[in-house]
């Protein structure tokens, strides 16, 4: 299995941090953003990821490097403009396509984000439904939310309380979750992805969704999750380590 780690924005919200080095190249406890998604990666036994890179870009190829790659097999995909998730992809997506054997789907995780949510599960809920993208989601508080039918199928979003809600195939009863910045996705998906240029993976998502195709939630609510997005997430992160409540 092979996977992707969305590592190129520019790490705004966590200046001044970022204004000399990557997001991914931020520490929590003297481990990097970028080394502990890939431990975790690779405790799963992934061995082959490509990380996408823009922001101080040499700074990520040259601490792989040094690092050795951490015994695995990293390719660079370099964006000379920020492609968003779903352009990023696009442009990785030689390298699952790659020597693909049969249609075994690949993990995309942005860099920005720690968890304990099981990727065995998430692969086997996936395999088993048949599903085009499987997003981990949670019962949480969040500025944008995703909405799911009671099948867990994607049916829109809500960005905004205030907002009038996208819908792309309507239910009696859609349940806001917010996304955790973790996919699995069938090899399926890489031709049927349409939009050009710069664009989210989620506005595929619900295109696809509309189209018919599945597009499903995982429910993560049992598993720890942070995003990094800002210094004081990294300083939470940093304590819920101290006290064990996060592991590798």
């Amino acid at each position: 299995m092979k996977a992707m780690i969305l590592a190129a924005g520019l790490g705004t919200r966590l200046r001044p941090l970022t204004d000399d080095r990557p997001k991914a190249l931020v520490e929590i406890a003297g481990r990097t953003l970028l080394e502990i998604t890939l431990a975790r990666l690779r405790a799963f036994g992934i061995r082959d990821v490509i990380v996408n890179v823009h922001h101080f870009a040499d700074q990520i190829v040259e601490y792989l490097k040094v690092n050795a790659n951490f015994g695995m097999r990293i390719e660079v995909s370099r964006e000379e403009v920020l492609l968003d998730t779903g352009g990023g992809l696009k442009k990785a997506a030689w390298f699952f396509l790659q020597d693909s054997t049969g249609d075994a789907p690949f993990l995309l995780h942005n860099v920005d984000v720690i968890s304990t949510i099981d990727f065995a599960a998430m692969v086997e809920t996936h395999k088993a439904s048949e599903a085009l993208a499987t997003l981990a989601v949670q019962k949480r508080e969040s500025s944008r939310q995703l909405l799911f039918d009671e099948r867990l199928q994607l049916c829109g979003r809500r960005a905004g309380r205030h907002r009038e809600p996208e819908i792309v195939c309507p239910s009696a009863r859609l349940e806001p979750l917010a996304f955790s910045g973790v996919h699995v996705i069938s090899l399926h998906l890489l031709p049927m992805l349409a939009e050009e240029g710069i664009f989210s993976i989620i506005t595929s998502y619900l295109r696809l969704a509309g189209q018919g195709e599945k597009i499903l939630g995982f429910q993560a609510d049992q598993y720890y999750w942070r995003d990094l997005g800002r210094v004081e997430d990294l300083q939470q992160a940093e304590q819920d380590l101290a006290q064990r409540v996060l592991l590798q």
